[in-house]
């Protein structure tokens, strides 16, 4: 963010290639406090006013992934899913990924009691046991946010004492919801659908210990065990160190002329937001200074001026919406969105604002908005049950058996989008033997899928059942905000998402692809 500001204020024509909501790692930290200047801030606000810094200086933002580049030649070329770009000069800041451990359980129980955030699953666990695994300013910090929720936090460090700051280790020791056992590991974790056991092992006398749930509970296990940089698309071409970051020199430069890297991608002794956001601001002035020499070398004319970007609308900005129209316009048919609000419920303004501002974007989707009682027949014809809601209907006007209740915004904006897709057509595309198993389920089933909208894993649940309800008219696909429907989380006692209700009965956890939910589907 930082390099893109510099960049921005240099007059550089600068595009920032986001693969999440901007801010990256920071933007999941509770509260930042040693930021100088700042006495308090989440990462997720300070992300944001970070962006809108960027877009004052006409910085422009692109969601996408990156899959491959070529960064030898004077142009280099970045490739994503939804494109080629080509720049004179790159800065590499990709961050990283929480580290797993490997331990029994860990892998089986993701996202159904073991998590890797804090900030998006801690609610779950309210009024619970936790257990923190990490001795480091990760597992500090978020020990102490957790106790937000959790009835007790339990950290578990195979090191003797906290490798973090002093002060935050303190706190953490004085704090009276948290209990810290040192030269501890975790052996394994198990359970049914979500955690009940787990056993532990002191790594000084090697005597084990397990905990168990009591009887109705369950309990968490968040990891924070270090980090992996992501530098895959980069390892043919950069030179990085025996642990995968990227190594430059003091002002940010890689082996390759015109590509910097910048954050915690890169080799260094410490990263903090102050180190991320001197190391942007580094890259992009040297960025600059190479830049201007090339493009004389090359005979590139530099441009007088560019545009400042305006702000977006309340839940779709200016670049999301930019690469919204152009798929819209690729609708076959045209398709209605049915919203059945509640009066009674704030949110259904919120719906109702997201809807009117969506469908202003293109003539191939049209709404029609009524209010709980107002017309049951049709609240009868959408299976209505949980309100507000609002669900797709197709060319004929016909309830598609896709439903959403509350606003997709978030990472839910997408599995909206491909939704809308598969009920206009083209859709996309299914292979023969998934296909045959979709249209094989001939009885009534009704797919739940408790979200939140700042997981990333639901919207590939939320894609999958809505597909199959696309192409299947006995199945159903209700996406649920769990955070805003109180009374459908503490009916399925949901503590971890996605979460996955089959016939208001059966409940599975965690990511599932297409062929994992059919057999689910298929043995109920």
């Amino acid at each position: 963010m930082t390099a893109g500001i510099y960049a921005g204020r240099a007059r550089l024509k600068t595009l920032i290639i986001e693969r999440d909501k901007p801010g990256g790692q920071i933007r999941i930290t509770s509260e930042v406090e040693n930021y100088p200047g700042i006495l308090n801030v989440s990462g997720e606000e300070l992300g944001l006013i970070m962006r809108k810094q960027a877009e004052k200086f006409g910085v422009t933002f692109r969601q996408g992934i990156v899959e491959s580049v070529d960064l030898k030649g004077d142009i280099k070329k970045v490739r994503t899913v939804d494109g080629e770009y080509e720049a004179l000069a790159v800065v590499i800041a990709t961050g990283t990924v929480p580290r797993r451990i490997g331990f029994i359980g860990e892998d089986e129980f993701r996202g159904r009691g073991i998590g890797y955030c804090a900030t998006c699953d801690g609610e779950f666990f309210t009024g619970m046991d936790v257990f923190v695994i990490g001795a480091g300013f990760a597992a500090a910090e978020e020990s102490i946010f957790l106790t937000r929720y959790a009835r007790k936090v339990t950290i578990i460090a195979r090191e003797p004492e906290f490798t973090c700051s002093k002060m935050i280790a303190e706190r953490v020791l004085a704090h009276p919801k948290i209990e810290v056992k040192f030269n501890t590991e975790i052996l394994e974790a198990d359970g049914d659908s979500v955690l009940r056991y787990a056993k532990f092992i002191n790594n000084k006398t090697g005597q084990t210990w397990a905990y168990e749930s009591k009887p109705g509970e369950s309990f968490g296990i968040f990891v924070f065990a270090g980090y992996i940089p992501q530098t895959a698309e980069y390892a043919e071409q950069l030179r990085l160190d025996e642990y995968g970051y990227i190594v430059t020199d003091e002002n940010m430069r890689t082996n390759i002329d015109g590509v910097y890297a910048a954050g915690d991608v890169r080799k260094k002794d410490l990263r903090q937001l102050v180190t991320a956001v001197s190391d942007g601001a580094i890259a992009a002035t040297h960025a600059e200074k190479y830049i201007a020499i090339k493009k004389e070398r090359l005979g590139i004319k530099t441009e007088e001026s560019h545009d400042t970007v305006q702000p977006g609308k309340l839940f779709l900005d200016e670049d999301l919406r930019e690469q919204l129209v152009p798929i819209l316009n690729r609708f076959e048919n045209k398709v209605g969105i049915l919203a059945i609000l509640d009066e009674q419920q704030d949110l259904s303004n919120e719906i109702k604002s997201f809807l009117e501002e969506f469908v202003s974007l293109t003539d191939k989707v049209e709404l029609n908005v009524l209010y709980k009682g107002q017309d049951p027949e049709k609240e009868k014809s959408i299976n209505a049950e949980i309100f507000p809601t609002f669900a797709i209907l197709g060319r004929d006007g016909g309830y598609t058996g896709i439903q959403f209740h509350g606003v997709p915004g978030g990472h839910e904006i997408n599995s909206f989008i491909l939704a809308l897709y598969n009920v206009a057509g083209p859709g996309q595309s299914v292979s023969e033997e998934v296909m045959s198993r979709i249209n094989g389920i001939d009885r009534k089933v009704n797919l739940k899928i408790g979200v939140s909208l700042s997981c990333t894993f639901c919207p590939d649940v939320v894609a999958a059942c809505q597909l199959m309800a696309a192409k299947n008219p006995d199945i159903e696909a209700e996406m649920i905000d769990v955070a805003r429907y109180p009374k459908f989380k503490n009916k399925y006692s949901i503590m971890s998402v996605p979460a996955l209700i089959v016939n208001d009965k059966d409940i599975v956890f965690g990511k599932k692809t297409i062929s994992e939910i059919l057999d689910i589907i298929e043995k109920v």
